[in-house]
């Protein structure tokens, strides 16, 4: 065998070293990237029951339900995550953080299961001030919160807001 050719073959068995390991590589990333949906997204395009992703919004207030722990099982909540303008069911076997209660500002992360959304992990937010940048993102797309004009609106008027208007609602004096 000549030079030339040795110098081909090994360039050819490390050409494909690097292939497979690219392939493997991205393959493994594939099955653990989770995307952020609003509530919004989320109707817009639904995702297939194998595609995990977390969606965020906030707490819908009157939304939570307690089903009581049967022995040896975790307990139930059900509640609604809303963007202002879409809500989605959201069902979760297990103890929920300590922070987490209506109108506040949450993060799942799960898989929609028959049009309801299976969380397996329930993130709240950390204080008064804090919004999950997710979460903050969704309401300026979704046209009810300009931070140009201060604070998101209270929780309480997302489900009364009217999305071509947000400004207007839940101000006084205007």
């Amino acid at each position: 065998m000549t030079r030339k050719k040795r110098r081909m073959w090994i360039l050819l068995l490390c050409a494909l070293g690097l292939g497979s390991a690219t392939a493997l590589t991205l393959t493994a990333f594939q099955d653990n990237l989770v995307f952020f949906r609003s509530p919004s997204d989320v109707m817009a395009e639904r995702p297939g029951p194998d595609r995990a992703f977390r969606l965020g919004g906030l707490v819908e207030a009157g939304s939570v339900e307690r089903d009581a722990a049967v022995s040896g099982q975790r307990p139930t909540v059900r509640f609604r995550v809303t963007d202002g303008a879409h809500a989605i069911q959201v069902a979760y076997q297990g103890v929920l953080p300590d922070l987490f209660r209506e109108g506040q500002g949450v993060v799942t992360m799960g898989r929609m299961v028959d049009g309801t959304f299976r969380a397996s992990e329930v993130l709240a937010r950390h204080d008064e001030t804090y919004m999950p940048p997710e979460v903050a993102d969704a309401l300026k797309r979704s046209g009810h919160w300009n931070p140009a004009e201060g604070a998101p609106p209270p929780p309480a008027t997302w489900n009364t807001m009217d999305p071509a208007r947000p400004a207007q609602q839940g101000r006084t004096g205007s």
